[in-house]
């Protein structure tokens, strides 16, 4: 599979880094796109099978460049890992409308953009769209108005690309991750919102960015080549249950 090129965006850290290295480990090569310069060249910089574009997927000029570029470099795309986005977490009454277009900017304009720019590529390799959703997508939470709505239109919008697309064999689906040990959700969660994750979530514990990873990249892989129009959550179980498992664990 050496001739696999994937194009992860947010690819300078977290689950987009963690699914850059498990697409290497697997034998494709990828496009690690940021807009994050030195973060992103200081993560491609050990990695043979990987080269840094830097480019802001919320431009559409800069996106259509993006995709001149990687296939430039590369020859081709086989899938295509929507995974940019930014967080803004506040009460609803202070989401002023500039930052509820800095979160949809990101997360719902780029995954169409970055899409749409693709779609001549993989429609020669019939290839794969991986959009990166969240569990807030598919149940609302406090504090996450735009991020939330952006991530709902992301699973609605996989879903569309999925029945538009496949009579050109591009496959389309979405992961949304639940709650994942990163360095910067353990930097701000307090020991009692881990208790209230743990309590909440079946498998009683975090998921690893790896973890994702893996779902990920099956998902570009031929091994799901009759998956399309699927919104998975890789969450622990997360999103399956409501109230109730504190009082039984008790």
């Amino acid at each position: 599979m050496t001739d696999k090129i994937a194009l992860v965006t947010g690819a300078a850290r977290g689950i987009g880094l963690a699914t850059t290295n498990t697409l290497i480990a697997q034998g494709w090569r990828v496009a690690m796109v940021d807009r994050d310069v030195d973060t992103l060249r200081d993560a491609a910089a050990p990695l043979n099978a990987a080269s840094a574009f830097v480019h802001d997927v919320s431009d559409p000029d800069q996106v259509s460049e993006m995709i001149t570029a990687v296939t430039r470099s590369f020859g081709r795309i086989d899938a295509v890992v929507n995974n940019a986005g930014v967080a803004d977490f506040g009460p609803i009454e202070q989401a002023d409308f500039a930052r509820w277009r800095t979160v949809m900017q990101t997360n719902l304009d780029g995954v169409f953009l970055v899409s749409q720019a693709a779609i001549p590529a993989l429609r020669e390799t019939k290839g794969a769209l991986v959009n990166i959703a969240s569990i807030s997508g598919l149940r609302a939470s406090t504090l996450r108005v735009a991020y939330g709505t952006s991530k709902a239109a992301v699973i609605h919008l996989t879903k569309q690309q999925a029945a538009e697309l496949g009579e050109y064999g591009i496959r389309a689906n979405c992961v949304c991750p639940g709650p994942v040990r990163t360095k910067l959700a353990m930097a701000v969660h307090t020991q009692d919102i881990i208790d209230a994750y743990h309590d909440a979530i079946p498998l009683n514990r975090y998921g690893s960015e790896t973890e994702i990873a893996e779902v990920i990249a099956f998902l570009c892989s031929d091994k799901a080549s009759y998956v399309t129009g699927q919104v998975i959550a890789a969450d622990g179980g997360f999103e399956s249950t409501g109230v109730g498992l504190p009082s039984l664990r008790s």
